[in-house]
């Protein structure tokens, strides 16, 4: 549904985007992940006939977004990252007006804008002016307009910005729902929202693609070793010792030490599951086990780890960088 290859954007002499490329399948909602200046932006303006491209090919819905932009337009609900509203007019009226210019029927535009208000929770203010409302609500207005037509892809940047924690649920819950429906790309920097609704996530850095995968897929990538995490009442440094000495172990992290509780990250060879030795080596000591469980991988852990490692390796000069392992 949207095809990608070798897209490159040059603003003057600075390559905003190099080289990107990739896939998304109908129906498949993708989270397109990158720290602030990495390209992302430019990347869905590009998918959205918005601006061109200084080289490279796109297509979405099987139509070129250079050579058939009209076609894909038509094709296409896009959320950019500042919505551009009206403010002088109601919502009821600027949803009617974008979907005429969409091209949505008169017989069907009454259906579509009062679907999308109830959707997009903004039904309730249907007679106020734009200029009038929140951010979050016109945030929300922002994301009608894109379904307004109901498109067959749904490029969205940063739809959740400015909503408070209730709407985020909400919306969350809507473009989970657009699955199988619609192809959706979005943009985030609420990493954990994204591991909820997207089904993969492409993370680009320095204007380059540094990974495309599931976030289970990439965590298997990256993680060398399996990890677990103890919380045991006993006296820290002897707790260490016992630990180490079980074959298949090869670090105990000493994490914190609060009134004779202590937090230990035990790092095991790969394949290995030695939950239960490291509970009786903690029980066979009279000492009490508080916690046991395996540390996973977050989305947030995988983002920091492939940007920082990226980074080091385009600009050595700037030092090593020290991987954060984050529990």
């Amino acid at each position: 549904m949207i095809e990608v290859e070798g897209l490159t954007k040059h603003y003057g002499s600075v390559a905003a985007i190099q080289d990107v490329t990739f896939s998304v399948e109908k129906g498949e909602i993708v989270g397109f992940l990158g720290p602030n200046g990495a390209g992302k932006t430019t990347t869905m303006r590009v998918l959205a006939c918005y601006m061109p491209a200084s080289s490279g090919r796109a297509r979405v819905a099987g139509y070129d977004v250079f050579t058939q932009s009209l076609e894909a337009r038509k094709r296409i609900g896009y959320l950019p990252e500042s919505v551009p509203l009206y403010p002088e007019l109601t919502i009821a009226t600027y949803l009617d007006f974008v979907a005429e210019v969409k091209g949505v029927g008169r017989s069907e535009r009454r259906r579509r804008v009062a679907e999308v208000m109830e959707r997009c929770f903004i039904d309730d203010v249907r007679d106020k002016l734009i200029g009038k409302l929140s951010k979050g609500y016109r945030q929300r207005v922002g994301l009608a307009q894109a379904l307004v037509s109901d498109p067959e892809v749904l490029i969205l940047d940063e739809p959740t910005l400015g909503l408070d924690p209730k709407q985020i649920i909400e919306i969350r819950q809507l473009i989970k729902s657009l699955a199988g429906q619609h192809t959706v790309i979005l943009s985030s920097h609420i990493l954990p929202e994204v591991s909820m609704v997207c089904s993969r996530v492409i993370i680009i850095n320095e204007g380059k693609v540094v990974a495309v995968d599931t976030p289970e897929n990439l965590t298997r990538q990256l993680v060398q070793s399996a990890r677990i995490q103890l919380q045991v009442e006993g006296p820290a440094e002897a707790v260490v010792q016992e630990l180490e000495r079980l074959p298949g172990v090869l670090a105990v992290e000493r994490k914190a030490h609060v009134n004779g509780v202590g937090t230990f990250v035990v790092e095991l060879e790969p394949e290995r599951d030695l939950r239960r030795e490291l509970a009786q080596a903690v029980v066979g000591r009279h000492w009490g086990l508080l916690e046991l469980r395996p540390v996973a991988l977050t989305l947030e852990d995988i983002f920091i780890r492939l940007v920082t490692e990226e980074e080091a390796s385009i600009e050595p000069s700037r030092g090593s960088v020290r991987e954060e392992e984050s529990l």
